[in-house]
C-alpha cells in the first residue's frame, strides 16, 4: 500500500522536475528572442508557442502521438536509434509535460525580458559584455522574478498534467503513472480514500509552490 501510494507521487515530481528544466531552457531562450521583437508573422509564431495553453489535453496528446507515433517520421527514427518507440514511456510523459507547461514559461520569461530598461544593457556592451555574458550576468537577474514565477508555474502545470499524458504515455503503475492518472484510476475502482490522500497531496504541493511564487514576488 504505501509503495503504491507514494510511486505516482514520486513519478510525478521526477516527471515535473525534468520538464521543468527543459522547458525553462526552452522558454528563456525563446522569451529572449521574441521580447520586442516586431516581424511579419509574430503573431503566428507567438500564436503556435502558446497553443497548447487552450488547446484540449486530448488534442495535444493526439498531436503528440501523430507527431512521436510509430508511423511517422521522428517516432521511427527515435525508435532506430533508441530500439523502442517512445509512447508509453517515462520520457513521453515528460515531452507531454513539456509541451502543456512552455507556454507559461515562455510568456513569463518574454515579459520579465521586456520589462528590462534597454540602456542597462546597452551599458553592459559598451563595457565589453558579450551575448552570453550579457545574458547570464545582467538580463536574467534582471528578470529573475519574472523567471521564477515561470518556472514554478510550469512545474505546478506539469505536475497537474492529465489528458496528454494519458493518451502519450498511459498509465503505467510505476512507470507513467502519476498522481492525476492514479487519482483517476483509484475514483473509477471506488477506492476513495487513496484518490483523497493523492488529491491531498498534489494540493500540499500546489499549495507549497503557489507560497513560494508570492514571496518571490513580494
Amino acid at each position: 500500500m504505501a509503495t503504491d501510494f507514494w510511486s505516482p507521487i514520486r513519478l510525478s515530481v521526477e516527471i515535473a522536475s525534468i520538464s521543468g528544466i527543459m522547458v525553462v531552457a526552452l522558454g528563456l531562450v525563446l522569451g529572449k528572442m521574441m521580447a520586442n521583437k516586431k516581424f511579419k508573422g509574430i503573431a503566428v509564431v507567438e500564436t503556435i508557442f502558446l497553443l497548447p495553453l487552450v488547446l484540449p489535453p486530448s488534442v495535444v496528446g493526439f498531436l503528440l502521438i501523430v507527431i512521436f507515433g510509430r508511423n511517422s517520421p521522428i517516432g521511427q527514427l527515435i525508435e532506430e536509434l533508441f530500439r523502442q518507440p517512445i509512447m508509453f514511456t517515462w520520457w513521453a510523459a515528460v515531452i507531454a509535460s513539456s509541451v502543456v507547461a512552455f507556454p507559461l514559461m515562455y510568456q513569463s520569461a518574454k515579459t520579465g525580458f521586456e520589462a528590462i530598461d534597454e540602456d542597462i544593457e546597452n551599458a553592459a556592451r559598451v563595457d565589453g559584455a558579450n551575448a552570453y555574458k550579457l545574458f547570464m550576468f545582467v538580463t536574467i537577474p534582471l528578470a529573475y522574478r519574472a523567471i521564477i514565477s515561470g518556472a514554478i508555474l510550469s512545474f505546478a502545470r506539469a505536475l497537474g498534467e492529465f489528458g496528454a499524458t494519458l493518451m502519450f504515455a498511459g498509465n503505467i503503475p510505476g512507470k507513467t503513472q502519476t498522481i492525476p492518472t492514479a487519482i483517476y484510476v483509484a475514483i473509477d475502482s471506488g477506492n476513495m480514500e487513496l484518490a483523497w490522500l493523492w488529491v491531498a497531496s498534489i494540493m500540499v504541493i500546489s499549495f507549497l509552490m503557489l507560497i513560494c511564487m508570492r514571496l518571490v514576488k513580494a
